[in-house]
């Protein structure tokens, strides 16, 4: 990777691509956030996007594409059978990961849904080293359970350790001997752990699951859509894999993997997604619910502009300085909010800027949501629309009981190739004020909750006034200014 440094000693990250399609921005007044924001029932998921000025929702189909990848959108060739866009994705797939079979979704939780519906029945049991919303939700709808198995560094929000991602191997041995590796369908490693701030994983603990996998015959599910950041931490933090290119570690990942599942949207940064693997048995098992599904097995649901477009994206995340970009925008951004004492999630991981909501407002009992509070207000003095990662992401136990999250994160995700620096300091600086005004943030309850993945589409509202004395201050410190 490049090693560029700055005549003057400034520390900053250096964009290694230049703009050459834009896309025209809007800052609405403060007046007309707070309105937005009261309308879309403090769910910063429901804003429209003509309210947004910066959009740090997610990295799920929103990362920028090359200029490779749009030239590649138009040779596409939309056959409903035999697509040669179809042989294309696949075959970069086999080049890449090594793997024989490739099943199309058109996203990464068909992915999950697929490979939920084919191993999942009651009562099995699924170890991770962290769980997704909606691969839990897939899993407990087909019967069964999430184990997580996170070392003790996981949850430390700062934290040197460079690995916060990994599995605890003892916890891992102790749940197969207490349960039998029959009720263990597959274990299931996510690179970069999205809900506890994009920590990856060590190839070296890949390694130690793998030979538990071996030792009790268990298969290893990889959730790699996230891979991009987790392959830059590798070569970057684990001394063994320091000389090697990107293409070998991906290479070795995937060996160690029986089942590899992506989304598109992060992974290549297009729009669908995919399963790969070396057993003809498990792809024959997965295949009738593409069809069913999906879609026909050489588009599964996928527009094929967009699957010529992940053949490109998938080559050009084996570069290194591509790979890069996410991950160094976003350690700034985490460095220089550290520096002025915000509480942020340290080491900086992949994905995005992961806020700690639980210190920011210590004065927010979790049952008021917190981190989607502070989600809510930092949109009202920014205009940025950032993500509640905490209790407002879990689901009510059966009894109806509130499931506190481990952690209460505001994730302020970073897309590849999006932000300027510029934007990134405007964010970094409407936090910091944010932060000085902190006590006057109130919680959030419910008007509207759906049963399942209530974070996409439940409504909220204010506990109190409180972003009504947020908008007063902001205006008696900033004045007409947006």
């Amino acid at each position: 990777m490049l090693n560029i440094k700055f005549y003057n000693e400034e520390k900053i990250p250096l964009e290694m691509h230049k703009v050459r399609i834009v896309q025209k921005l809007n800052l609405p007044p403060i007046e007309q956030r707070v309105k937005a924001i009261e309308e879309a029932g403090y769910n910063t998921f429901l804003l429209k996007n003509r309210d947004v000025y910066l959009d740090m929702l997610t990295d799920s189909g929103v990362n920028a594409m090359s200029d490779k990848q749009q030239a590649a959108m138009m040779e596409a060739d939309d056959s409903y059978a035999g697509s040669e866009t179809f042989t294309r994705l696949e075959n970069k797939i086999k080049e890449i990961f090594g793997k024989e079979y490739f099943l199309p979704a058109h996203q990464g939780r068909a992915c999950e849904n697929i490979i939920a519906q084919t191993f999942v029945e009651k009562g099995s049991i699924i170890p991770m080293n962290y769980h997704f919303t909606t691969t839990l939700a897939h899993i407990v709808l087909n019967g069964g359970s999430v184990k997580e198995l996170f070392t003790n560094e996981a949850l430390k929000v700062r934290s040197d350790y460079p690995f916060k991602g990994n599995m605890d191997i003892a916890k891992l041995r102790d749940l197969i001997e207490t349960y039998g590796a029959e009720k263990i369908p597959f274990v299931r490693l996510e690179a970069g752990t999205n809900l506890i701030g994009g920590q990856p994983f060590s190839l070296e603990n890949m390694h130690e699951v793998r030979k538990v996998c071996d030792e009790f015959g268990i298969l290893l599910v990889l959730d790699a859509s996230l891979l991009a950041d987790n392959l830059y931490f590798i070569k970057e933090r684990e001394e063994k894999y320091k000389t090697k290119s990107i293409r070998e570690i991906t290479r070795e990942i995937a060996d160690l993997s029986d089942i590899i599942y992506f989304s598109g949207r992060k992974l290549g940064s297009a729009r669908g997604g995919g399963i790969c693997t070396n057993s003809k048995e498990i792809y024959m098992k997965m295949r009738e619910y593409v069809t069913l599904y999906e879609g026909f097995l050489t588009y599964g649901g996928m527009s094929v502009r967009e699957m010529e477009a992940i053949a490109v994206g998938l080559e050009e995340t084996m570069d290194e300085n591509m790979i890069n970009q996410g991950p160094q925008f976003i350690a700034y951004m985490v460095e220089e909010l550290q520096k002025k004492g915000v509480p942020v999630v340290t080491p900086a991981g992949g994905l995005g800027c992961h806020i700690d909501a639980m210190e920011f407002v210590d004065h927010l009992p979790q049952t008021e949501y917190p981190a989607g509070a502070l989600a809510a207000a930092l949109y009202i003095v920014s205009g940025i629309r950032g993500m509640e990662r905490g209790t407002l992401s879990e689901q009510r136990d059966e009894n109806g009981n509130e499931t506190l999250a481990n952690m209460e994160l505001l994730r302020l995700a970073m897309p590849r190739r999006v932000f300027t620096l510029s934007q990134v300091k405007y964010a970094i600086d409407r936090i910091l004020w944010l932060y000085e005004n902190r006590n006057l943030i109130g919680g959030l309850k419910f008007v509207d909750e759906p049963k399942v993945l209530r974070f996409f589409f439940g409504r909220l509202t204010a506990t109190s006034d409180w972003p009504s004395k947020l908008v007063n201050k902001f205006k008696a410190d900033f004045g007409d200014s947006l």
